[in-house]
């Protein structure tokens, strides 16, 4: 089943602004069966959980809907589903909680390759433990994380590997599974990162063995909330620092005060509006993958056809040279500084981001953290040739 973003297009009230969004990378524009869901939960009357009356009973509702709609998109179980403020928080809450077990001489695995977000949360945490953090290095002229340095890395002492499922940046796509496998033969934790690779691909965390996954709905067209899924007995096997008054079970024990529950009737809508993208049948786990297996089909094709004519433009190089890799192209233009080409473009009515965007390793490895680093345009579902055809004429004339 094919997949065109001129079929969803008209659903965004943003997009009729004329402004090319390639900005999606950092955060993406939400139909109007999200708006209308937040709306609609503030209309109806909610109220905190736990209570006696018809609008407390309302917002488990949806608390529970939530998590029923982000294990459908990732593969997992609602019972293994939390949620939190940002992808960051919840990184930080679970290096924390895992680290009470550590003991000085443990070792903690991180990545060049991540967003700070999975890296600086688990160093934290070891210092906080006298743990030792040991790094995966990239391949600077490729882009890539090869798997196979990780046994290497990896001993009796590992505790955790943290690993993005796709780089913010240069959208290289670690092989998850493999370095699972690796942590797993030494008894190790394997936590990933899948922020910026849920709104491209199919997510499976089973078939990746991660022990944790955490996204963030806003990269998928919902509102500014995250999420983590994890195998449900794992998460109650472990003990976050929490409120005495608070429950004691899982997954709500992680959830550190009111979640807003408007938002989450927003994320329900949001796996509802990624699972009706192309026609299909099924359950909505299974729809899901339908639609999103169209989706990464056409962005393989949008991105190929962005990127190959980036790399043909004399003044400009592009970051990274792999071919299976998110729809995201990292670039710098001779002569120009990355901040001078995102406000060319703003001008010429296309949303770009310019700079580290929080991949600190990653542009520090490259020599350019310090020199602006470069500028980002990443494609989203509902972007187009048209959006495409404007970055490239801007940028080829500068």
């Amino acid at each position: 089943m094919s997949f065109h973003p001129d079929q969803i297009r008209s659903q965004y009230p943003a997009l009729q602004n004329g402004v090319a969004w390639l900005d999606g990378a950092a955060g993406t524009q939400v139909p109007t069966s999200v708006i209308e869901a937040i709306a609609g939960a503030y209309r109806h009357g909610i109220g905190n959980t736990g209570g006696a009356f018809p609008a407390s009973h309302y917002s488990e509702q949806i608390q529970w809907g939530a998590r029923e709609a982000v294990a459908d998109l990732v593969g997992g179980v609602a019972e293994g589903v939390f949620f939190a403020q940002s992808a960051t928080t919840i990184t930080y809450h679970i290096s924390r909680t895992l680290a009470q077990g550590w003991v000085a001489g443990d070792e903690v695995i991180v990545s060049r390759l991540d967003h700070d977000s999975n890296v600086r949360p688990w160093i934290h945490a070891a210092e906080s433990a006298g743990a030792t953090v040991r790094w995966a290095e990239i391949d600077l002229e490729t882009g890539d994380l090869p798997a196979d340095q990780y046994k290497e890395l990896v001993n009796g002492r590992t505790k955790v590997i943290a690993v993005t499922a796709a780089s913010n940046v240069l959208g290289t796509k670690p092989d998850i599974s493999r370095i699972a496998e690796i942590a797993h033969s030494a008894g190790a934790l394997i936590y990933v990162d899948g922020v910026h690779a849920t709104p491209h691909f199919p997510i499976d965390i089973d078939a990746m063995s991660a022990d944790f996954y955490v996204t963030s709905a806003y990269k998928w067209q919902g509102p500014h909330i995250a999420a983590l899924a994890a195998d449900p007995k794992l998460l109650q096997s472990l003990t976050p620092r929490k409120l005495a008054s608070s429950t004691p079970d899982s997954p709500n024990k992680y959830e550190l005060g009111t979640p807003p529950f408007a938002d989450l009737a927003g994320v329900s809508a949001a796996v509802d509006h990624m699972a009706g993208l192309v026609a299909g049948t099924g359950t909505r786990r299974e729809r899901i993958t339908t639609s999103m297996t169209a989706v990464a089909a056409y962005q393989k094709a949008l991105a190929g056809h962005m990127l190959d004519s980036l790399r043909a433009m004399p003044k400009v190089h592009v970051f990274g040279k792999l071919k299976d890799k998110t729809p995201t192209a990292y670039f710098t233009v001779a002569g120009y500084e990355p901040l001078q080409v995102a406000q060319k473009l703003s001008e010429g009515g296309v949303n770009v981001w310019n700079g580290h965007n929080y991949a600190w390793e990653v542009t520090a490895a490259l020599g350019i953290r310090d020199k602006g680093s470069a500028v980002r345009a990443g494609l989203s579902l509902y972007n187009n040739e048209d959006d495409v055809e404007r970055l490239l004429k801007i940028v080829s004339a500068l």
